[in-house]
């Protein structure tokens, strides 16, 4: 288990070490970061010195680091994934975060396992048995309902039951369309596997939509870019429903972007627990200390495709960015004229200020984001606070549609961007300090709020006081000095007979000893977490049959789900096998529903009942076309096509065949 079953984790993404101890000072109890390799967010692997700096600064606070190493991997790769694996345990990570059931058959060391969201989980069979066979922490679909979850939960087990997974969910940030670990697009038409960490994004792409007639249903839509993620309004149902570790994503976001939605649900979960102190069923944080921040955080300030809750609460029309994949910003004002190399903008709040650098954007009659970075701002008149003039760095006649009553939004904010390039948050750990005079000397206690302790003990002659109150004050004051360390102090005993005079270096000396025992302390009694041991005999998988889609790119995969009772195996797509027509993405989201075209929609509407179907409608950009096909008992879209020749003709690296048909026994 890496959670109790009442600890609350905030788990934050770091592209590099930097980002993630940026991550931990505002206040994540656990980062999640690349390794050397085998990320499935190519960009962004690490050194082995980096990810050391990193993990010896969380442990400070109990702040926990784990390694994505969540690619399906080939043959000739998995020596060289259990190398690494080796290295960023002897480095002291926490956990190891995959998709490749292949590394659960090869010689990892004792390090925790958690589930990738490449893993697909869905139902709770499938939760289920990733906890069975050694997962101690899984990340759910994002598609689940709350409801969804709590069956998921259900199905997990006794909360304290030893090897019970944690339900790790995605809170914040972009969303991939489709179902995680189903999407095959990008490797049909480019060769880059999102599989194995190089998607080409083809879902924030444009497409034109026609039906089965050829007549057009959207024109240059981006029908497959959703909104992106936000359930801060839902974090207490979703704790009810039994999630316990709260992911943000974002391995390729800046600092900028990880310490605001860091501080943003660290803020919002604190509050959270101090409800739940006085209701009877306490929770804590998953690590040490607490969090005071040099601002106030807004999700709205860092770039965004507009929020949803996505299937939290049940689907909902509103989740897709279509009309851009890129960041609208917040609406300010309005246009009220443009000059030969300015725009004097109205601003709807008084209170807004515009900063040269600011990043400015509205759409044009084409509903494309035209984007204005400001190059000088100033007010356009000393008698109104609400009138500017902005003189962009770009020439005015590229400004397309740009005229008097335009609305305009900020999509960057100088002053807040400043804000969080200097130092922001202050994470300090609770400490209880303790003077007590000894024969001969003194001796300092420290007791921090996990129930360390450190001490020092000097000798030095006790000399009375010409002031005593003065002299206590005194005593006081430089005891209380923690100011570069981790540590807040609560609270300031004095066991002594009567308040001495002790030099401030005396003081300094016994301070700085007994930090060093405590420090010593929590390093010593930091405990790994422990590695699950699967159920024995091995568990049967929910379905004795994996498609291409079972993502099996290995044969020690292979070994495994047949050692878990499946029966077909088809080769991962990767694998070149699949050259007709397939499921190239298996969704939630339909292109039908959001475009008021669903079947389960029209009934009961007079004259539109019984006259619209969910026949296959089709995706264009350019020469590339798509299907999309519409399975409504489980309400699912899939965007079907077939694997481009140029792309077909690469040959695999190290091509693996498995059978597509139950193999025969021998007789």
């Amino acid at each position: 288990m890496s959670l109790l079953p009442h600890q609350i984790e905030l788990l934050s993404p770091a592209r590099d070490a930097q980002i993630g101890i940026e991550a931990v000072n505002h206040g994540a109890d656990a980062v999640y970061i690349g390794g050397p390799a085998f990320g499935a967010r190519a960009g962004a692997g690490n050194d082995i010195r980096d990810l050391e700096r990193l993990i010896a600064h969380a442990h400070r606070f109990n702040s926990r680091i784990f390694i994505t190493l969540n690619t399906i991997l080939r043959d000739d790769e998995l020596e060289a994934a259990r190398r690494m694996a080796w290295q960023v345990y002897e480095a002291g990570a926490d956990a190891l975060i995959i998709q490749d059931m292949g590394l659960l058959e090869i010689d990892l060391p004792p390090i925790q396992l958690h589930a990738s969201t490449q893993t697909d989980i869905r139902t709770p069979e499938k939760a289920r048995f990733l906890q069975d066979v050694g997962l101690s922490q899984i990340v759910l679909a994002r598609e689940l309902t709350v409801q969804q979850i709590a069956a998921v939960h259900q199905a997990l087990g006794p909360v304290d039951a030893p090897g019970r997974a944690t339900i790790e969910f995605f809170v914040h940030g972009a969303l991939c369309v489709a179902y995680s670990g189903q999407c095959n697009i990008s490797h049909a038409q480019t060769g880059r596997s999102a599989n194995r960490g190089d998607c080409s994004q083809a879902c924030r792409l444009p497409y034109q939509v026609t039906d089965a007639q050829g007549r057009f249903i959207a024109h240059d839509k981006h029908v497959l870019s959703m909104k992106d993620n936000n359930q801060s309004d839902n974090l207490r149902a979703l704790i009810d429903a039994g999630v316990r570790s709260f992911k943000i994503e974002g391995r390729y976001k800046d600092m900028g972007y990880v310490k605001n939605i860091t501080a943003h649900y660290r803020t919002l979960l604190d509050e959270i627990l101090e409800e739940r102190e006085t209701s009877g069923t306490p929770l804590a944080r998953a690590s040490s200390g607490r969090t005071r921040f040099t601002f106030t955080p807004d999700p709205l300030q860092n770039f965004n495709r507009e929020f949803t809750d996505y299937f939290a609460n049940g689907r909902k029309e509103d989740i897709g960015a279509f009309d851009t994949p890129k960041n609208p910003g917040q609406a300010i004002g309005w246009v009220i004229k443009v000059g030969a190399d300015f725009v004097e903008l109205e601003v709807s709040d008084p209170a807004t200020m515009l900063h040269n650098g600011d990043g400015l954007c509205y759409y044009d009659l084409h509903k494309e984001l035209v984007g204005l970075a400001i190059n000088r701002a100033e007010p356009a008149s000393p008698r109104s606070a609400t009138q500017w003039r902005v003189f962009p760095k770009d020439p005015m006649d590229g400004f397309k549609d740009l005229r008097k009553g335009t609305e305009i939004n900020r999509n960057r904010d100088m002053d807040w961007v400043r804000t969080l390039e200097k130092k922001s948050s202050d994470r300090r750990i609770g400490l209880w300090v303790q003077l007590s005079e000894q024969p001969g000397g003194f001796t300092l206690t420290l007791t921090d709020e996990d129930g360390y302790t450190g001490s020092a003990r000097i000798a030095h002659a006790h000399q009375g006081a010409t002031d005593a109150a003065r002299a206590e004050a005194t005593l006081r004051e430089q005891l209380g000095r923690f100011g570069t360390t981790i540590f807040a102090v609560n609270d300031i005993a004095l066991q002594l007979s009567q308040p001495w005079f002790v030099p401030a270096s005396v003081l300094n000396a016994l301070r700085r000893e007994a930090l060093d025992d405590l420090e010593a302390s929590r390093a010593k009694g930091f405990v790994r977490l422990p590695r699950a041991a699967p159920v024995e005999p091995p568990v049967a998988y929910p379905e004795d049959t994996l498609s291409y889609l079972g993502n099996v790119f290995n044969h020690k995969a292979h070994d495994f789900y047949l050692r878990h009772g499946v029966k077909v195996i088809a080769a991962a797509y990767e694998a070149h096998e699949e050259e007709g027509e397939v499921s190239l993405m298996i969704t939630k989201h339909c292109v039908r529903f959001s475009m008021s075209l669903c079947p389960k929609q029209a009934k009961g509407v007079t004259g539109v009942q019984g006259t619209i179907r969910a026949e296959p409608l089709q995706l264009i950009n350019g020469k590339e076309k798509l299907t999309l096909r519409f399975d409504c008992k489980p309400c699912e879209m899939h965007v079907v096509g077939k694997i481009k020749r140029a792309v077909l003709q690469q040959v695999p690296e190290a091509p693996v065949a498995f059978y597509k048909t139950r193999p025969q026994k021998a007789p």
